[in-house]
């Protein structure tokens, strides 16, 4: 199969330039003016902007978490992130403290195999560290899986303390591998929230109150310490707000390699939809918390001049009426789970955190970055592709448009208008968080390897022909 795409206007990281691109087979053949070829498939891109394939740096499909399960599969998830451009997913495998690693990856991995229509690689979650841990760990390295991702957060479940962040992030810069990390102060929200519950402060809007600024800020904190002690490369993840940014920034100025992504919810989103009414305000507890419009802005400025390298989603999807519905206060009328384990009446510490959103990353980041101009289009390839490919392993296979290069393109309509819905939506979830957003722009046409997967708003492409990417190290952007 080959495909030609002529007169779109090509937009990398760093370039921007009108011509062809010729695909042959999985990869990209030839780029120039005028190509004279052959192909099976001819696309006028004409008008239209052609991009690299998206990489969403931060998922959860498979996803057991707060006594349920995401919502979503290999199925419906890679689906919904095809038609919204995304090629590329790299998803947290989480495993409890009592899994034994290479089995949790193996389940993860077997729920994205033979399903998934994207190609897909994973971050391998240390949730404990002892000496068979470590074995493993050094064999999923070898396997091509070079991140792990850490919580400094969820203690008891996900989280892992000093001894054992430590000791992950000696392995890390031993094998040369990227440490990912969720920074909170495990602590300082427990005793928080303890204290609001007691006060009967238990809706969603008290979730942010929760888990302050200065609870992600110090988190980040402790993390900058033990990364300068052993040396390891480490990025942290969905960073909503300006003092954790600020304390990263720090530890770069003293030589600490640090990548910070920030999520499209932090860009597009503020802390006054969880503080709706009527408990609606769960559909939009995630953790860290959407913050205050302020550092929204912030967030935007940073994007632009290169401080914060990454956009991913922490796609995260559970379903509105039955499983957020588990921290509401008067949880036995609407689900039948007004206790947990502890005899504690529902609160809100109890509504699964996440928003579904990896359906439209691309759109809003491209909406509400790029066409009011926060961002320029150069910005927007590099903090939704190209910086993600390059800092794990990815990188020149995915994440630009050069030949030789994976045939992962995005054939992206300008003029397109519509509005985000929960009746259109792919994602396996009852509500959109981004309900009735308006969008200006939109894929027209996605390939991953060289097929056609998604075409106008809808999936045309094969469930199964993803593969689980073997990556090489970071590149340092």
């Amino acid at each position: 199969m080959s495909i030609l795409i002529k007169n779109g206007e090509i937009v990398t990281a760093d370039k921007q330039f009108t011509a062809d691109v010729y695909c042959e087979g999985e990869t990209i053949s030839a780029i120039g003016e005028n190509l004279d070829v052959t192909a099976d498939e001819v696309i006028d891109a004409s008008g239209k902007y052609v991009f690299p394939g998206f990489i969403d740096p931060h998922v959860h499909i498979y996803l057991p978490f707060m006594g349920t399960f995401s919502k979503d599969t290999y199925d419906s998830g890679s689906r919904a992130a095809l038609v919204g451009g995304t090629t590329t997913l790299i998803e947290m495998c989480c495993p409890s403290r009592s899994e034994e690693p290479i089995a949790a990856f193996n389940l993860w991995n077997g729920k994205a195999e033979g399903v998934s229509a994207c190609d897909y690689t994973f971050h391998m979650g240390v949730t404990r560290f002892d000496e068979e841990a470590e074995k493993q760990l050094r064999q999923i390295v070898d396997a091509g899986i070079t991140s792990f991702k850490v919580f400094l957060a969820y203690k008891g479940a996900f989280g892992i303390d000093d001894a054992e962040l430590y000791d992950t992030l000696k392995l890390a810069k031993e094998l040369g591998v990227v440490v990912t990390a969720h920074c909170e102060n495990a602590d300082l929200v427990a005793r928080t929230q303890a204290r609001l519950v007691a006060e009967a402060k238990v809706g969603p809007e008290w979730h942010e109150p929760s888990r302050p600024i200065q609870v992600e800020a110090e988190g980040c904190h402790h993390l900058m310490t033990f990364a300068e002690m052993t040396g390891a490369e480490v990025y942290v993840v969905h960073t909503s707000c300006k003092p954790a940014v600020d304390a990263l920034t720090d530890a770069r100025e003293r030589g600490v390699q640090v990548g910070i992504e920030t999520v499209i919810p932090y860009l597009v989103l503020d802390s006054s939809y969880a503080e709706r009414p009527d408990f609606e305000g769960a559909k939009w507890v995630m953790s860290p918390p959407i913050r205050a419009k302020e550092h929204q802005d912030y967030l935007w400025q940073k994007l632009a001049d290169g401080t914060i390298q990454t956009v991913g989603t922490d796609h995260a999807p559970f379903d509105f009426h039955t499983q957020k519905h588990m921290g509401h206060p008067d949880a036995d009328k609407a689900v039948d789970a007004q206790f947990n384990s502890t005899g504690t009446a529902a609160n809100f510490t109890l509504i699964p955190n996440g928003i579904p959103s990896v359906e439209e990353r691309v759109n809003l980041l491209y909406t509400y970055g790029v066409t009011t101009g926060k961002i320029d289009l150069q910005t927007f390839v590099a903090v939704a592709s190209t910086n993600a490919a390059k800092q794990f392993g990815l990188h020149p296979r995915k994440g630009d448009v050069v030949v030789g290069g994976d045939a992962d393109l995005v054939v992206y309509d300008p003029e397109y208008r519509g509005k985000i819905s929960v009746d259109t939506q792919l994602m396996d979830t009852d509500y959109s968080g981004f309900e009735g957003m308006e969008i200006s722009g939109r894929p027209h046409l996605v390939t991953v390897r060289g097929e056609v997967a998604a075409r106008d708003g809808a999936f045309v492409g094969t469930l199964g022909r993803g593969q689980l990417l073997r990556r090489g190290t970071s590149e340092q952007t």
